[in-house]
């Protein structure tokens, strides 16, 4: 067994699945060269500079001296336990060549998908009409509301009762409350309808402002009575605030259409 390695010390630190991560990290391109050689086999700057990249989470320029010197430990160790006879054995697995595929499959894809990106960003234009969009499908209320969730549907009647012969909704949620807000009352605080699911933010948008709902309204949290407090016009967020998310979702809107069309040209059967 023969190692050259230009720098090496003991105590190293083995972290194999964080090479796999490292590859699809490649985001800089780097002119290689051999920086060690393990048992025969060169390992270039390349690799060094990817993996280092992956567990620091910064530039390889940026690295300092200590960090880049267990980065070679650790991948030595890599290329040491690879280069063993019993590697060429285990790679035959047919497991490990399933995952050996999957993860060089994912690297190509992850490479395919970040080159459509790069070449299909998100126009001005088109951010603005994706934001329009929105505006015209926000809807046009928010609310303030205050709710009590008990398991039943007996248990949420009850209170009902209760409300409707004069008791203080804040002072029954303390009391009775299963919810996170009960301690203050089931105070939601103000809110969008799509911000709740979809039974109780239609129990709220069909009551008027200090009304309570008559029925006890069911969502998978369990069973709630509900106190509509507010109500006021939704002001919708500047484009500047969320032009990020609506550039992002533009570009993601492309791409899915990108994969239909692969998805429809491809000749494959299932």
């Amino acid at each position: 067994m023969t190692i050259s390695l230009r720098s090496r010390s003991n105590g190293t630190s083995l972290t194999l699945a964080a090479l796999g991560a490292a590859i699809l990290m490649i985001g800089t391109t780097v002119s290689a060269e051999t920086v060690a050689t393990i048992n025969g086999v060169d390992i270039d700057s390349s690799i060094i500079d990817i993996y280092l990249e992956s567990r620091t989470q910064k530039p390889a320029a940026q690295a300092t001296l200590a960090e880049r010197d267990a980065i070679m430990r650790e991948i030595s160790d890599i290329y040491l336990l690879t280069t063993q006879p019993i590697a060429n054995e285990l790679a035959k697995d047919p497991r490990i060549k399933a995952q050996s595929e999957l993860q060089h499959r994912g690297i190509l894809a992850q490479a395919v998908a970040t080159d459509f990106f790069s070449k299909n960003a998100a126009t001005d234009e088109e951010i603005l009409a994706q934001y329009q969009i929105q505006l015209e499908l926000a809807p046009p209320l928010q609310f303030k509301a205050r709710h009590i969730l008990v398991e039943t549907q007996a248990a949420a009647a009850s209170l009902i009762t209760q409300l409707g012969e004069g008791s203080n909704f804040e002072e029954l949620a303390k009391a009775h409350s299963t919810g996170p807000s009960g301690p203050s009352g089931g105070d939601l605080g103000w809110f969008s309808p799509e911000q709740m699911v979809k039974p109780f933010s239609d129990a709220v948008a069909g009551m008027s402002d200090g009304e309570f709902t008559k029925e006890p309204v069911q969502t998978q949290f369990g069973w709630h009575v509900i106190l509509r407090e507010e109500s006021r016009a939704n002001e919708p967020p500047t484009l500047e605030s969320v032009r990020d998310a609506v550039k992002q979702n533009v570009e993601q809107t492309k791409f899915q259409g990108y994969l239909e069309k692969l998805r429809a040209d491809s000749d494959d059967s299932d």
